[in-house]
């Protein structure tokens, strides 16, 4: 090693992405792009009714079509074990029945598969795939979720929850009773779903696109029926996922399926019109909220009824009310929540899933009711901080949300904002709207294993069998690393994506850094606390005659704190004792000190819009950010995440809504031409502030989610802010022109 290398850069720093090279230069490999030897190619064909059966396939000419091996259907796919009883099947993140790919001649859906076309190319697979007919017998089908409210049923986990008198809202003297809106939203990543496939007897091998290769790895074994050691999967990267890669999805079992039957490796990898009810998507919503609350904005009640959508052959419930629960001090609150079962494909998790829809109700009210009490949106709030969690009266593990809030009005000029709505505009005569919302999102730690290995020529290999779905995973756990072990960060290799490696949990849920951190963090302590007993007992006494407290080991090197005394390379240290390696595992289990406490983190978000005062076009002009997520461990990737987060934020308030014709059941803008997302010109001037206060409880390193919270409550900063542009207040999303006519 050099002894003139520069002092660690500390954790918090903006490092750049440890693997921003591979992804420039193309050499990072997705899902579709590995290359397996012998490698044939998968088309799906899927359904074009929303309920009913197959009762004909003819696949005839497609079978003699040039370099075909095999047109797969329910009629001779290999039967998957775990299939063939519910039992069996249980999916510990959703309840009841998954859909089974190829399984029988039941139509569950629109666009579920129903064929599958294999050959040589991909090309000659395209090509059968167009020529395999399918005649259905049609039945009645139900996807609209508000004709159906009344088929609702209770989920399995949460239904409703109380604290103190429900619907006490009704005996304040300032009331507001509201309906609020959300539509379906699509992940649309940049990546779309695909898998290669390969079977070497029992052994089973799957190159996919997957946020947890752990969970992955544990839902083939359920379905095959397969020991861990003979199911692997490999994600090295994962272009883009937000929740929809949180399972095992159609286009991958079709693969694995396939590769079963033609004794071939196989790849499927999805078309974009089939990333639109197949492989999960945020539920629709309707939710009724009511606040009551004194003449001087003192909450007295809040009731909260949601309605989300779900398939008919499983339940997915998601965090809708849990804002609602938890964001203010309220005394007497109730909260119910129904899934009303359609004939759709099952949702998933989708960023900040359920506080990301209920928050848009939540604080789309509580600005609603500030206009009613004529009192300003953001002193509402403060009258209403909860300095603990009111749902279970725990203190906070750490809260900084009147600091989120003060920081954000004083960047955004808040106080400049004048009241009455239409009462602002722009000097081309727009109208100007400013609006401001609360984001909560639990903060928490889940059980994680990470390896570190150092190796005699200075490098330290970790490894655990997490993900990255685009937040820079492997740059934040290389800083973690290298705090803890003292090792360069050019010095570090980070090891992620692989079933085979330490277990981990699922990216998802803002929890990444905190649990996978926090198993870096103790198996790199760990190895250095080696290294330094290795240096105590050298050979030859290379550092002299020492104790331990003489010792340090950082930026790569062992030092003698004596007088006269040298130091000594950590490759070195391993050279003198004749190691190959220094190889340390270590578990962190979840902090048990986090029972006594609430986790969550925190953000104020202000936004200002231009209206135009004839089209009634909406543009976001002005974004300011304030998130408290603990200590941030990367200025950068931190920021990004925001901007990602407000990017998202825009698309839902303003373009986002995937539209179901009920008279098919089928979403008819299924690509990216008319389901709106935002481009640049969208996206406006936007400030990032963290508090950066560390939380002392959940994780060694100070760090709370972050992945999330900039997201929840956005949609309502923005709603509010159109409000204050124009005086029409719109409660269904996305908030389009034709709503302010």
């Amino acid at each position: 090693m050099d002894d003139n290398l520069p002092l660690l850069p500390s954790t918090g720093e903006p490092l750049s992405r440890v693997d921003g090279r591979l992804k420039v230069t193309g050499q990072a490999r997705y899902a579709a792009e590995h290359v397996v030897p012998g490698c044939v190619h998968g088309v799906l064909v899927c359904s074009a009714i929303a309920r009913g059966r197959i009762r004909h396939l003819e696949v005839g000419a497609a079978e003699k079509a040039p370099g075909v091996l095999a047109i797969i259907s329910h009629r001779n796919a290999p039967k998957v074990p775990g299939y063939q009883s519910a039992e069996t099947n249980h999916n510990p993140r959703v309840e009841g029945q998954e859909f089974r790919v190829f399984f029988d001649d039941q139509v569950h859906f629109s666009n579920q598969p129903v064929a599958l076309a294999v050959a040589e190319t991909l090309e000659q697979a395209q090509h059968a795939a167009s020529l395999i007919r399918v005649e259905y017998e049609a039945a009645a089908h139900q996807t609209s979720l508000a004709k159906n409210l009344a088929a609702n049923l209770a989920p399995r986990k949460e239904a409703e929850y109380r604290r103190g008198q429900p619907d006490a809202y009704k005996t304040a003297p300032v009331r507001v009773e509201q309906e609020y809106r959300t539509p379906m939203h699509v992940h649309n990543p940049m990546e779309m779903h695909a898998a290669i496939a390969l079977w070497e007897g029992e052994k089973l091998t799957v190159y996919n696109k997957t946020q947890g290769p752990k969970l992955a790895q544990q839902d083939l074994m359920r379905m095959w029926q397969l020991p861990a050691d003979d199911v692997r999967v490999h994600s090295p990267f994962v272009g883009g996922a937000f929740g929809g890669s949180s399972r095992i999805w159609p286009p991958e079992m079709a693969a694995i399926i396939a590769a079963k039957k033609v004794g071939r490796p196989v790849k499927v990898m999805g078309r974009r019109d089939q990333e639109f009810n197949m492989v999960g998507y945020r539920p629709q919503s309707i939710q009724k909220i009511s606040l009551g609350a004194t003449p001087d904005g003192t909450l007295v009640g809040i009731t909260h009824q949601a309605y989300g959508m779900t398939s008919q052959h499983e339940q997915f419930e998601e965090r809708i009310v849990h804002p609602t629960k938890s964001a203010y001090a309220v005394p007497n609150l109730n909260t119910r929540y129904r899934l009303v079962p359609l004939d759709v494909s099952t949702p998933c998790w989708t960023r900040g899933p359920g506080e990301t829809s209920g928050s848009f109700a939540l604080e789309c009210a509580m600005d609603e009711l500030a206009e009613a009490l004529s009192m300003d949106p953001l002193a509402l709030r403060l009258k209403n901080y909860a300095d603990r969690d009111p749902e279970n009266d725990k203190p906070w593990s750490s809260k900084h949300l009147r600091e989120c809030y003060a920081r954000g009005a004083a960047l955004f000029g808040w106080s400049q904002r004048t009241p009455a709505p239409r009462s602002m505009h722009t000097p081309d005569g727009h109208l100007l709207g400013r609006g401001m919302s609360t984001g909560i999102y639990k903060a928490e730690r889940s059980a994680a294993t990470a390896r570190a290995r150092l190796l005699p020529d200075g490098t330290l290999l970790v490894q655990s069998a997490t993900a990255d779905t685009g937040p820079g995973t492997a740059t934040i756990m290389t800083q973690i690393a290298a705090d803890a072990s003292g090792v360069p960060p050019a010095n570090i290799r980070f090891e992620l994506g692989d079933s085979a490696l330490p277990e981990a949990p699922l990216q998802a849920g803002s929890h990444t850094a905190t649990s996978v951190g926090s198993a870096v963090h103790e198996v790199c302590a760990a190895l250095k606390q080696q290294l330094l007993d290795l240096a105590l007992h050298l050979p030859g006494k290379a550092l002299g005659k020492l104790e331990k407290p003489d010792l340090t080991a950082e930026n790569g090197f062992v030092h003698s704190s004596r007088k006269g005394g040298c130091r000594l390379s950590y490759g070195e240290v391993l050279k003198q004792h004749q190691l190959p390696a220094l190889e340390v595992t270590q578990k962190a289990e979840e902090s048990p000190e986090m029972k006594k406490y609430s986790g969550k983190s925190f953000c104020a978000s202000f936004v200002e819009v231009e209206v135009h005062p004839l089209t009634r076009a909406v543009r976001v002009s002005r974004v300011v950010s304030v998130v408290d997520a603990g200590r941030v461990l990367n200025a950068k990737t931190a920021r990004s995440q925001v901007l990602g987060s407000v990017v998202w934020g825009i698309g839902m308030a303003l373009m986002e809504d995937a539209r179901l014709d009920h008279r098919y059941g089928r979403i008819v803008n299924h690509d990216l031409a008319e389901y709106h997302v935002p481009v640049n010109a969208d996206i406006p001037q936007i400030e990032v502030e963290f508090i950066n206060q560390p939380d002392p409880v959940l994780d060694p390193m100070g760090a709370k989610g972050l992945g999330e919270i900039g997201l929840v409550g956005f949609a309502a900063a923005v709603a509010n802010a159109v409000y204050h542009a124009t005086g029409r207040r719109v409660r269904e999303l996305p908030i389009t022109p034709d709503k302010l006519v």
